[in-house]
């Protein structure tokens, strides 16, 4: 793994940790940690660069996204294929990923027409006198990103940044460096102006030396709550702007009125695809009075159906966990739950798979009878477990998905209008489905985020993303000659 800065590829000597296939153990690459020096040629090149690339006419900036979208389709299955190696998630999963971060992409081109939201002017506001507000942009700004969606995430920031007018350093997850090398090769294909766009690879000292670096405007992050909460603390204690997307504990809640043909799949995907290791995951399942039976049945019939195994596997539905400590921790909570008093009802614990014995593997698994006052339903599981509850009305239903300190997502499953209202009013959730079991909003959209599952003011894509990126300059002019 190398960096890249200032438009090449950079070897960093030192100190590293081997990148792993959590499908069989086995060691696929070696990542290297930047230290403090490193990290400050990169930001130092990046703000070298800015002044240029702040010149240069938002049509013509975009003009690089345009060759980037096509570039990343190119290599699409390329990076699917080392997407699935090093994270271990289906090649299914990897494509669908990689297409949204594309879907960012395209978003970001449109820029010369976003900078005009939010911006404007009063002519005559005074005698001889008129009033705009003009966006412009800030300077070098750096991208945090997270081991679960290591293709995706970091395009929720790079094509917004540099659109608008920045330059741009991502520090990817040491997990699940591969993503990044090959979409940094995309990038390098495309030919940005040297500066714009560099990537430095580490670990915690590397973070820590972006955070403080005098040359960063601004962070953006996707990872755990307690580490959203230190991005967060040291970035604005150095006078940056920062969003830092934290932790989730999502509930998804079936009426009586559900589709339930339609309605469990939907949940099915949502608590194991990606081995469960996602912030909107719907981990714990409420079934509201009559609901609750048929739809227990139904998530057993469909979690027995399931197949474990490798990513590269085409038909694989479940995937390894990132790493054998991940799985460690998956089992310690579900064993707790059922000393807690859930009741075990399909066990993945003991899952081995015969090709692949070396593997993170966990089957998938579901509790019943969970409640709000046991851990594993306040607690993020990042694993293939889902947790059935029930709940004698909406009513009730609600006061459980609220019980939680965090506010990432939620879903309803009704086709009663007047239940998706009130759960749209009364949940305390930034992104909420009704009958989608998985609302990652499209790019146009903010990615929402409340209690401790975000800290900031301005969200990831869309809008959000124009406003984190730029500030407003108010000019105020009289001519006296007129």
């Amino acid at each position: 793994m190398e960096n890249y800065v200032g438009g090449e590829w950079l070897s960093v000597e030192g100190d590293g940790q081997a990148v792993t296939n959590p499908a069989t153990n086995e060691s696929i690459a070696e990542v290297p940690y930047s230290d403090e020096a490193t990290v400050d040629e990169a930001v130092r090149t990046a703000a070298e660069a800015f002044p240029e690339w702040r010149r240069t006419s938002p049509v013509d900036r975009v003009q690089y996204l345009f060759d980037l979208k096509y570039e990343l389709e190119d290599r699409q299955e390329d990076i699917a294929q080392a997407l699935s190696r090093e994270h271990g998630k289906t090649l299914g999963e990897a494509r669908g990923e990689i297409r949204r971060g594309i879907e960012n992409v395209e978003v970001a081109a449109g820029i010369p027409n976003m900078l005009r939201e939010g911006s404007g002017n009063v002519e005559g506001i005074a005698t001889r006198m008129d009033e705009h507000a003009v966006r412009e942009p800030l300077g070098v700004f750096a991208a945090i990103t997270p081991f679960n969606f290591p293709a995706m995430i970091p395009l929720w920031f790079l094509p917004y940044a540099v659109a608008t007018g920045n330059t741009f350093v991502l520090k990817p997850s040491e997990k699940v460096p591969l993503s990044s090398q090959l979409i940094y090769e995309a990038v390098d294909a495309v030919d940005f102006p040297d500066g714009v766009v560099n990537l430095v690879n580490g670990s915690a000292d590397t973070v820590n030396a972006l955070l403080e670096h005098e040359e960063i405007e601004g962070v953006s992050f996707v990872g755990s709550s307690p580490v959203a909460r230190h991005i967060y603390e040291t970035a604005a204690e150095h006078g940056k702007r920062v969003q830092a997307q934290g932790g989730a504990k999502n509930y998804a809640v079936v009426t009586p009125d559900a589709v339930l043909d339609e309605a469990v799949p939907n949940i099915i995907g949502s608590v194991y695809g990606n081995a469960g290791q996602r912030c909107l995951a719907n981990d714990v399942v409420i079934g509201v009075d009559d609901a609750y039976e048929d739809l227990r049945e139904k998530l057993l019939d469909a979690v027995d159906d399931l197949t474990v195994g490798s990513g590269l596997d085409e038909d694989t539905d479940v995937g390894p966990l990132i790493t054998g400590e991940s799985k460690d921790r998956v089992v310690e909570m579900v064993e707790d739950a059922v000393d807690e008093g859930a009741e075990l009802v399909v066990d993945g614990r003991d899952f081995e798979h015969e090709e692949y014995p070396d593997g993170h593997f966990l089957g998938p698994t579901l509790l019943e009878g969970v409640t709000t006052e046991m851990d594993i339903t306040q607690t993020e599981i990042f694993g293939p477990v889902l947790c059935l509850a029930d709940a004698a009305d909406l009513d009730d239903a609600v006061e459980m998905v609220n019980s939680t300190q965090y506010g990432n997502a939620s879903s309803l499953y009704t086709e009663n209008g007047a239940e998706a209202r009130k759960y749209r009013h009364e949940v305390e959730a930034g992104n909420i489905g009704i009958n989608v079991g998985v609302c990652a909003p499209m790019g146009f959209f903010h990615f929402g985020g409340r209690k401790e599952s975000f800290f900031g003011d301005l969200h990831a894509q869309g809008e959000d993303a124009v406003n984190f990126y730029t500030d407003k300059t108010v000019l105020i002019e009289r001519w006296y000659s007129n």
